[in-house]
């Protein structure tokens, strides 16, 4: 279409260069700005947002004296559900089964806490995020389309550029 409209070779070649460059500035844009609110609200102070609550906790995976690994729990009373928030594994360190040890150690702790189940959102797009989640028994419950993050400005750019997909799931631990 490019170059019927403008007859120009050039310009045509020049145009998916020109938008992949745009998404790749819109995307790291918008990431930076999520882990930027993500270092100024709960992680910033972990013990006081996930240890000082009750029903919350956090948990670190060492191995060989390096942090490879992390994950956080967040009790809502009201609906008796946990959250499994943050969860993350040094991408040198994927692949050997401390994302699946995590998992269950949040799933451990919210039946520890009588809750009656486990839920999650992300936003991952590698399908491997996704069969973890479905090998420790969660149910998919859904996709948000064109979910925003904390930190995205929602402008026209960022919207043509950056679109997230924000799935839920859920873990029945026991009837309510």
């Amino acid at each position: 279409i490019c170059f019927v409209v403008t007859k120009s070779f050039l310009l045509t070649c020049c145009l998916p260069i020109f938008l992949m460059g745009m998404r790749y500035y819109f995307s790291r844009k918008v990431i930076l700005h999520y882990l930027d609110c993500a270092l100024h609200t709960d992680m910033s102070d972990i013990e006081q947002y996930y240890m000082k609550p009750p029903g919350s906790c956090f948990w670190v995976a060492v191995l060989d004296g390096n942090v490879v690994g992390i994950v956080a729990a967040r009790g809502n009373e009201e609906d008796n559900t946990v959250e499994l928030r943050r969860m993350s594994v040094d991408s040198n360190y994927r692949g050997k089964g401390i994302a699946k040890a995590l998992g269950r150690k949040v799933l451990e702790f919210a039946v520890l806490n009588n809750y009656s189940s486990v839920v999650l959102g992300t936003t991952a797009v590698k399908m491997a995020a996704h069969k973890l989640y479905e090998s420790l028994g969660f149910k998919h419950m859904g996709v948000v389309e064109h979910y925003a993050l904390p930190g995205m400005t929602r402008s026209l750019l960022e919207r043509m550029f950056f679109q997230v997909r924000y799935h839920r799931y859920r873990l029945q631990l026991r009837e309510e």
